[in-house]
C-alpha cells in the first residue's frame, strides 16, 4: 500500500504505523445472484485498489482488518479470515507512482526512496458481509469506492488481482468444509437461495436435492413456519441459520464438501 486507511479528518503521521507491512481486505458481497468485491479508486490514481493499508503501531493484524472493512461498510465484528501472505521484490516500486501527485495527496515530501515505495509484505484477508446491509464510505484519500462483480473487475493495482483471486480460492476450499453463508445471506432465506449462492461461490452447478439433503443433514439450519412466493405454485419454506450449531461448525467443520 502507498496510501493509508485514515477516517477523513485524519492527519497522515508515518511514525503511527509499522513499515513496509500492510493489509489488503477482499470484502466480498452477494446480490442479485453475483459474488461481488469492493474496492477503491484513489485520488490521483487510475486504477482501482484493494480495501487495505498500513497497521498502526497499537493494534493487532485483526485489529486492523476490522478497522479497514468498518471504514468502507460502516459494520462491526464482520466474518473475517486472514489467507495468506504476499511479498515480492516488485510488488511495489517508486515507478509506478506520480511522487508529486502522492505528496500532494497526502500532505507529504516522500521521496524516491521512501519506506513507502520499499519492498511491502501484505497479509490478506478476506471478509464476508450481507450485501444490504453495507453502507458503502469512501476514504478521505479516495475518489470513490464501490462493489464490482467478480467477473466484472477494473484494471487492478499492483498484484491486487492475484490477491482477489487467492482470496476466492480460499473462500471455494472453505465454503466447503464451514458453513459460511451465513454472512453473506439475509437472515432468512429459501433453499434455493442458498443453492444458488453456493453455485456462485464455487463457480458450478450443484445437484439440487443432494446439496439439499446434505446441508439439511448437517444440522445448522432451522426451517421456519414461514414461506416466500417466488412464482407461480411456488413458496418454498425460509430458513435461519441455528447461530449456536453454526457456530460449533466454524470451529470443527461440517460435512459440505460437493
Amino acid at each position: 500500500m502507498v496510501i493509508a486507511e485514515f477516517d477523513n479528518d485524519s492527519t497522515f503521521n508515518p511514525d503511527d504505523f509499522l513499515r513496509n507491512v500492510s493489509v489488503d481486505n477482499v470484502i466480498f458481497g452477494y446480490h442479485d445472484k453475483e459474488l461481488r468485491v469492493l474496492l477503491q479508486l484513489p485520488l490521483t490514481f487510475d486504477k482501482w485498489t484493494l480495501t487495505g493499508g498500513y497497521i498502526k503501531r497499537t493494534e493487532t493484524i485483526e485489529e486492523a482488518a476490522h478497522r479497514i472493512a468498518y471504514s468502507r461498510t460502516g459494520l462491526n465484528n464482520l466474518f473475517l479470515q486472514q489467507f495468506r501472505s504476499f511479498g515480492t521484490p516488485t510488488r511495489i516500486s517508486y515507478n509506478q507512482f506520480d511522487l508529486e501527485k502522492v505528496n500532494k495527496l497526502i500532505g507529504a515530501e516522500a521521496t524516491a526512496n521512501a519506506w513507502m515505495f520499499d519492498y511491502f509484505v501484505s497479509v490478506g484477508f478476506y471478509t464476508l458481509t450481507e450485501f444490504s446491509l453495507v453502507e458503502v464510505k469512501k476514504g478521505g484519500y479516495d475518489e470513490v469506492c464501490k462493489w464490482w462483480p467478480i467477473n466484472e473487475l477494473p484494471s487492478l493495482i499492483f498484484d491486487h488481482q492475484h490477491i482477489i483471486d487467492e482470496a476466492l480460492r480460499a473462500l471455494r476450499m472453505h465454503i466447503s468444509f464451514f458453513p459460511i453463508g451465513y454472512e453473506l445471506l439475509p437472515e432468512k432465506f429459501t433453499l434455493p437461495e442458498i443453492h444458488s449462492l453456493y453455485e456462485t461461490i464455487l463457480g458450478k452447478s450443484l445437484d439440487y436435492r443432494n446439496f439439499q439433503k446434505r446441508l439439511i443433514a448437517t444440522g445448522i439450519l432451522i426451517k421456519l413456519n414461514e414461506t416466500r412466493s417466488i412464482g407461480a405454485h411456488r413458496s418454498p419454506f425460509l430458513y435461519k441459520f441455528d447461530v449456536a450449531k453454526y457456530e460449533e461448525g466454524l470451529k470443527s467443520g461440517v460435512a459440505l464438501a460437493f
